[in-house]
């Protein structure tokens, strides 16, 4: 029998007219009524697609944005949940002082905030500060993370840089001695942050819980033979702080009276820890208190009239700080405008509601007794000022120089292969200088000088340092994409309004070296972690899954989803309407 003969057979059998027959009959029935009985899964309609849908986690602006590196997002779900301490431990994770940085840091992650597009930035700082105040409430500890390692570490500097180095070298095993030539730690924390803005209480109780940990704090010890520490130490880590004010060359008069802001604030509270005036006043407690017999700067005489030379954060501190200590006139003569100040707006604001005066496009040509002679200014087509010729005079009892901080290097002085430039240490990409085992963050290098970016340079020094005792490097992980806002449905998230913190009113505040800025309380901090939208990861709210035409997701558990892609024809609804964006749409691969 031949092929064409097998063929013919085959279209003349029953069981073909019997097809043929069925197909003619149910050619113009709808395609569900003439399946066979059974379930709808055996149709796989996932091959109709050109693109699947992908579940992933994107970097929100609020990490990406903290100079701590903080996993912002992922604390605040846990405090949403009502789970303070776990909310607490994820902070802790990567900054040992959330109760300091929830009162000090300028919170650059509400800046970045995708909310901020929406209504209003979440209160992150706040929530911050009500988690670090409630572990130093509960009594909260942190335990290292392993087994000794049997090396030692010595960090020069107690300020926000060295003693975040010593908290996560701690963790990481390593015996950590902590050298400064203060009378108690905190650097610049303690010495350079008046008290109405971190009472002193708050700071201690912080640095006790690091001492706590193992980490030894030698005070009153100036660190001046590098050579001999290094050979001491397994490794020696350089945190210190900008503590030396800069100067400019103005002409003045044999009987004017010219400070530094640095050297003020520094006096102010050397006079407090004394047991002075203000020492009650801070909220603080007792544990502002220093060792009785130890000698101390006098509070600075600044006279009725004061004069603040500057238009940095410490030159808005000196001038607020010289109002509570007594000055019926505090003035801050800054060269620019209000919109080119690098003081903090917040901080700006609360100092006229102080009664700070401020006298913009201004400068000091010459300070004699009780006087100044002052210079206006006017900005270019550049932005930069320049003189005008036109003179007034200013009374003044005082100025206040606050032109900027740099750090002390002398004791860098003859030690071989460390470079520095323009008062700052080179470092490589290890944090490490040119001589081996010496590494270098914090003020000494080139970065903003604020607290919180020093956080940040003594976690990654930590990790750099723990590397190289292990006879390795460090290698960040790789960054996430970004989640913008433009992947969001943001329709889904109600109004919400941004929880206000209550402020001293601010003609008494100016009397008084008690904390301005107050706390949230519970109801107030768990209503703002709330209103964080989870932008670019998934928070579990179903969305997905019920707006599948095809029932093509599947819940695995809370918060855990898995996509079906025989049924899924790659539609996109999922993707266009989950409200984080926390789904792409990606090519199918063929």
């Amino acid at each position: 029998m031949t092929a064409t003969d097998e063929r013919s057979d085959a279209a003349n059998s029953p069981i073909v007219d019997a097809r043929a027959d069925h197909k003619t009959a149910n050619r113009n029935l709808p395609f569900a009524t003439i399946l066979n009985v059974g379930s709808s899964a055996a149709n796989h309609t996932g091959s109709w697609r050109t693109e699947r849908p992908i579940y992933v986690d994107l970097l929100p602006p609020c990490n990406k944005a903290c100079p701590a590196g903080e996993n912002i997002q992922q604390w605040l779900y846990h405090a949403e949940e009502g789970d303070y301490e776990a909310a607490w431990r994820e902070i802790m994770a990567n900054n040992p002082l959330p109760a300091v940085m929830g009162r000090v840091c300028y919170h650059e992650c509400q800046t970045a905030c995708n909310r901020a597009q929406v209504d209003e930035a979440v209160g992150i700082n706040a929530i911050e500060r009500f988690l670090g105040d409630k572990a130093l409430e509960e009594g909260w500890s942190v335990k290292p993370l392993g087994p000794a390692s049997g090396k030692h570490v010595l960090i020069v500097g107690a300020g926000p840089s060295g003693v975040s180095a010593a908290y996560h070298l701690a963790r990481l095993g390593h015996a950590v001695t902590v050298r400064d030539d203060g009378e108690k730690p905190g650097g610049m924390m303690r010495y350079g942050i008046p008290a109405y803005r971190l009472p002193r209480g708050i700071l201690d109780q912080e640095l006790a819980r690091i001492a706590n940990m193992g980490v030894r704090f030698e005070m009153n010890s100036k660190v001046t033979d590098l050579e001999a520490a290094l050979a001491e130490f397994d490794a020696v880590f350089l945190a210190v702080g900008a503590q030396i004010g800069r100067h400019t060359n103005i002409p003045a008069g044999s009987a004017s009276h010219v400070l530094d802001a640095v050297q003020m604030l520094r006096g102010v509270e050397s006079e407090r820890e004394t047991g002075g005036s203000h020492a009650a006043e801070d909220g603080a407690g007792d544990a502002g208190a220093s060792d009785a017999g130890v000698a101390e700067p006098e509070k600075p005489l600044l006279g009725r009239r004061v004069v603040v030379y500057g238009g940095g954060n410490t030159a808005i501190d000196a001038a607020r700080t010289a109002k509570r200590l007594g000055a019926t006139d505090s003035v801050i003569v800054y060269r620019r405008t209000r919109d080119r100040m690098p003081a903090h707006d917040s901080e700006v604001t609360e100092a006229e509601e102080e009664g700070i005066k401020l006298r913009w496009l201004s400068t000091i040509k010459h300070i004699d007794d009780g006087e100044l002679m002052i210079e206006k200014m006017e900005l270019d087509d550049n932005g930069f000022p320049r003189p005008t010729g036109e003179f007034e005079k200013l009374e003044a009892d005082s100025v206040v120089m606050a032109l900027g901080q740099e750090s002390d290097l002398g004791l860098l002085d003859g030690v071989a292969d460390v470079e520095m430039e323009r008062g700052v240490v080179k470092v490589d990409g290890q944090m490490q200088t040119g001589r081996r085992g010496l590494f270098a963050g914090g003020d000494m290098v080139p970065s903003q000088k604020n607290v919180t970016v020093a956080i940040g340079h003594g976690k990654k020094a930590a990790r750099y340092i723990d590397a190289y005792l292990r006879g390795g490097e460090y290698v960040p992980p790789a960054k996430h994409g970004d989640a913008t806002l433009e992947r969001m449905e943001t329709w889904y998230y109600s109004e919400a309004p941004h929880q206000v913190r209550d402020r001293i009113e601010g003609a008494r505040r100016a009397s008084t070296f008690a904390e301005v800025v107050q706390g949230l309380d519970e109801s107030s901090a768990l209503f703002e972690a709330r209103r964080c939208m989870s932008c670019g990861n998934c928070f579990g709210c179903d969305n997905c899954f019920g707006v599948c035409p095809d029932n093509a997701i599947t819940k695995l558990e809370p918060g855990k989803y898995e996509f079906k892609y025989d049924y899924c024809k790659g539609c996109g609804v999922c993707a266009e309407e989950c409200p984080c964006g926390a789904i792409s749409m990606v090519p199918e691969q063929i």
